[in-house]
């Protein structure tokens, strides 16, 4: 069908909220889930990418830049750059007033050769660095990586990459573009990246195809599909995406941000996987994050501009008060003293002196300031370079000065805002304790599987073996590992989140052990005997929602929603039924977030067969729409995570990394106050705080988690009023009172707060909270 014709079509049936819409390889209607088509110009607000077959649309190519100047524009831009210094514009008019010779009392080089030195000197090295920029694009241009075309797989330059390609990546190697993963050497599509180079991450992350892509592993399969990809327009957001592939002859599948492999990370532990490309070039994620390399200016710099102007305004008014001197005192001599030859000069020489005098005061602002200046921060830079105490011995890493316009900004860092998974921490959990039933159980350590008191409970027909039950079924089957059995018949997982893999073991350590996983199912050996669970539908973890739920269909044929999450949002969505053990388990809560866990809530709920078939169709149309994807699925979500039974809650331990008390110690003792954003409860927050050492014995603490403006702005003003200002205090905030802090009529009584607290600690905040918390402090 000609593309033109189809997109009129589209206009017709688009223009409708929830109508029908056409399939792009086929003309066929749809469902399209309420996206929209601009009736006026015809455009989408997603874009169609063809598999396999020419693309109507043209799309950037791969080919990236990311140098500050071109040939043509270097001059230019260079001298922009370097003007905007007040004082390269002051001695560049000393230096033009020099030239005339009836006005100048100096050498007419006297201040342009050093203008030109620094200016030279400037230049040189802008153009090294943007040297080396450019000929770091030319390398990255010109990998080469196997691409299918015409039937072959043929290896071709990434900068000759196009969108619809589909290529092949290997072990080890980057990716050349933004791509949505087909399938890879492993079972099920999945393959392992590694994201250091977007997010500074250096743990792996699992992504993995679709399951009816992931069989594609030969060059006819891939030659035979014909699809189109529909995904949103490029944007920024690395951890967001929203996409749908639709076969020939076959229903829209939705894809997500685990689906796509972006540019700039690189395929670990995996042979190879195959991927079509959706962005290119400068419209990938990654290039879009990026900006355009500013001439870095530090505080120094910006203080010497603002005095130099400073100087410049007293210069001139010193000159003017010469000349004019100047102009009485020849008034006044011009006939007495007749053999100086005044006569003529009176009242004609004004500007002239005025100038003479601009040139001769012209030392006022020192141009070897700016020599002096650029010197001593190359100096800086080569001991920085050459620093033994910066030296990291394990990964072979020197110090190194990439600039060195910023040397002086190292001594005036007056906070620091850190995270605390990964940060602090180091990222690897251990399950530690669980309450399940209102029952308070240890993680076991070296017994006997059946000797452990919570096996022993479930064993011997408790009155609470039921719920017991279904809680390691739980910590056993909700979540998205992928488990791999090594020649020796060990299980390891692989997690996305270390939290799950905690869980898994901890399940294991109990005698439920998951050890399979297929497309469509898993399996678990419990205690001995093996059940499968046919998994019905994923409702993944967002910041957001804070709970994760997956529905199953049991071996007895239920169908079970099983939901772990954040205590918050588990016990507004328990039914009345389901909370029985609401106050043990909150009482634990307590217990473990005081000893600095972390902790998830676990609860079930069975669905009757017909609510679970009216539900999965307005499921179905939320994750395929092209609009608004991720509020749909939280509301069909909120449909069918209620009437929660509660089931228990798990404390999984994170360690400290090695010497962060130490380091924090001493960052204190040097005046630099540490803000900690963290999603962990306010318990926890504040154990990790003393752990730290952010917040010592004896310092007063101000905790503030009221739920409503008018308590949040009366508990900051209170504080602020009551505050010491030598005092050492620490403050405690967490997300629902943040939301109210962060308004525009309490935020400065907030800030000022903040600012008057050697630490402060943001507890259960989202990852936008922790952005607006940044903003609000610059």
């Amino acid at each position: 069908m000609d593309y033109h014709i189809l997109r009129n079509v589209r206009q017709c049936f688009e223009c409708l909220p929830w109508c029908k819409s056409v399939d792009g390889d086929r003309g066929n209607l749809v469902e399209n889930g309420g996206d929209s088509v601009d009736c006026v110009t015809g455009n989408t607000d997603y874009r169609i990418v063809f598999v396999n077959r020419p693309q109507p649309s043209r799309f950037l190519t791969n080919r990236i830049t990311t140098a500050k100047y071109t040939p043509l524009t270097f001059l230019p831009s260079f001298l922009y750059e370097q003007f905007r210094r007040y004082s390269n514009c002051f001695f560049l008019l000393i230096a033009l007033l020099q030239q005339i010779p009836d006005v100048s009392p100096t050498g007419r080089f006297t201040t342009l050769v050093p203008l030109i030195f620094i200016l030279l000197v400037s230049a040189i090295k802008e153009i090294i660095e943007d040297y080396k920029r450019h000929r770091a694009d030319g390398e990255t241009n010109k990998r080469e990586i196997e691409v299918l075309r015409d039937g072959n797989w043929e290896w071709v330059q990434w900068q000759t990459i196009v969108v619809g390609d589909i290529v092949k990546v290997h072990n080890n190697n980057f990716f050349p573009a933004d791509l949505i993963v087909l399938a890879s050497s492993e079972p099920q599509g999945m393959c392992y990246i590694e994201t250091m180079n977007l997010d500074g991450e250096t743990n792996l992350k699992i992504r993995q195809s679709l399951t009816e892509t992931c069989h594609l592993l030969d060059t006819t399969a891939l030659n035979n599909l014909y699809a189109t990809i529909e995904c949103e327009l490029p944007n920024k957001l690395v951890y967001e995406f929203n996409g749908n592939l639709k076969e020939q002859g076959k229903p829209a599948l939705p894809l997500g941000p685990e689906r796509v492999l972006l540019r700039g990370a690189m395929l670990r532990n995996t042979s190879w996987v195959f991927g079509v490309v959706i962005y290119t070039g400068h419209e990938t994620k990654l290039l879009m994050n990026s900006t355009r390399a500013p001439l870095k200016r530090s505080t120094v710099d910006r203080i010497t501009n603002h005095q130099v102007l400073m100087l410049f305004f007293l210069l001139v008014l010193l000159c003017l008060i010469s000349a004019l001197c100047n102009e009485l005192w020849t008034r006044q001599h011009s006939r007495k003293h007749w053999y100086i030859a005044l006569s003529g000069a009176v009242g004609k020489n004004f500007a002239y002196n005025l100038l003479t005098f601009i040139i001769l005061y012209n030392n006022l602002i020192p141009i070897s300031l700016q020599v002096t200046l650029e010197v001593v921060r190359f100096v800086q830079a080569i001991f920085i370079n050459m620093d033994v105490d910066m030296y990291h011995e394990e990964s072979d890493t020197p110090a190194m000065a990439r600039t060195s316009n910023l040397n002086e900004e190292l001594g005036m860092v007056k906070y620091i805002f850190s995270d605390k998974t990964g940060t602090l921490t180091r990222n690897v959990m251990e399950f530690k304790r669980c309450s399940a039933a209102g029952k308070l159980f240890e993680a076991p350590i070296d017994l006997d599987v059946y000797d452990i008191p919570m096996i022993k409970a479930l064993k011997e027909g408790d009155e609470n073996s039921d719920i017991i039950r279904e809680f390691l079924i739980l910590m056993s089957i909700c979540h998205t590992v992928i488990p791999e059995k090594t020649q020796f018949d060990e299980v390891i997982y692989h997690a996305s989140s270390p939290d799950e893999r905690a869980l898994l073991q901890g399940a294991r350590s109990l005698g439920f052990v998951f050890d399979t996983r297929t497309p469509n199912s898993v399996e678990v050996e419990m205690l001995g005997v093996r059940e499968k669970y046919e998994i019905l539908n994923v409702i993944e973890f967002t910041s957001a929602r804070k709970r994760m739920s997956i529905i199953s269909r049991t071996p007895t044929g239920k169908i079970i929603l099983y939901c772990k999450g954040a205590d918050s949002v588990i016990y507004e969505r328990l039914s009345k039924e389901g909370q029985k053990y609401k106050e043990e388990t909150l009482q634990h809560l307590e217990e473990f977030a005081t000893a600095g866990l972390r902790t998830l809530c676990f609860a079930m709920a069975e669905i009757s067969q017909p609510d679970y078939e009216d539900w999965q169709k307005i499921y179905h149309s939320a994750c395929t729409s092209m609009i608004n994807r991720e509020m749909k699925v939280e509301e069909a979500a909120n449909l069918i995570e209620k009437d929660l039974i509660l089931l228990g809650a798990t404390a999984v331990e994170d360690r400290l990394q090695d010497k962060v008390p130490e380091t924090i110690s001493a960052l204190s003792k040097a005046g630099i106050n540490i803000w900690v954003l963290t999603g962990d409860k306010q318990e926890t927050a504040i154990n990790i705080g003393y752990s730290t050492k952010l917040i010592v014995q004896g310092m007063p603490l101000i905790v503030i988690n009221e739920s409503s403006l008018d308590a949040v702005r009366e508990t900051v003003l209170l504080n602020l009023n009551n505050i010491d200002a030598n005092g050492q205090y620490a403050l405690v905030i967490d997300g629902q009172a943040l939301r109210y802090a962060l308004t525009p009529d309490v935020k400065s009584d907030f800030l000022q707060l903040c600012i008057a607290c050697k630490s402060v600690i943001c507890c259960r905040v989202s990852p936008m909270q922790k952005a607006e918390v940044y903003f609000v402090r610059l």
